[in-house]
């Protein structure tokens, strides 16, 4: 039976975007993440450096979302994390609906554990004027 362990919660300030087109894949945009911050009982991070993301937009109005960033825990540890997932952009008034599956590495042995979690999330996405963006993503570990 598949069991999801709250993780954390994760608030992330989009830069405004870049659209490098419609390509064969879809309509590509690349944007920075201008901050995160992560929040739960075992994980407590801030955004450590620069970030991307970027979201392909097919047909039917889905987008693929691909994102790495590394994060620094409030007891000064580094842990890259990655994810990717799934924009439902048909109702964009109503917030657009984000659901991933975040995934973690570290070396720092306090934080072990996270390089056996797969994690998956659900949010939503609001894009503000000149593109800028605020993301907020439920995260549960699945075990």
């Amino acid at each position: 039976m598949i069991e999801l362990v709250p993780l954390c919660t994760i608030s992330v300030e989009l830069l405004p975007s870049l659209s490098v087109g419609t390509g064969p894949a879809g309509n590509r945009s690349v944007g920075g993440i201008a901050s995160a911050t992560v929040t739960g009982e075992r994980l407590n991070a801030v955004l450590a450096g620069p970030a991307a993301a970027d979201w392909l937009v097919r047909a039917g109005a889905i987008g693929v979302i691909d994102a790495r960033l590394t994060l620094r825990t409030d007891d000064d540890a580094l842990i890259y994390m990655t994810y990717g997932g799934r924009l439902d952009m048909s109702d964009p008034s109503n917030g657009i609906k984000a659901y991933t599956a975040p995934v973690f590495e570290t070396g720092d042995p306090r934080y072990a554990w996270l390089n056996t979690v797969q994690a998956v999330g659900k949010g939503t996405l609001a894009i503000g004027a000149g593109g800028a963006g605020q993301l907020e993503y439920e995260i549960c570990e699945v075990r």
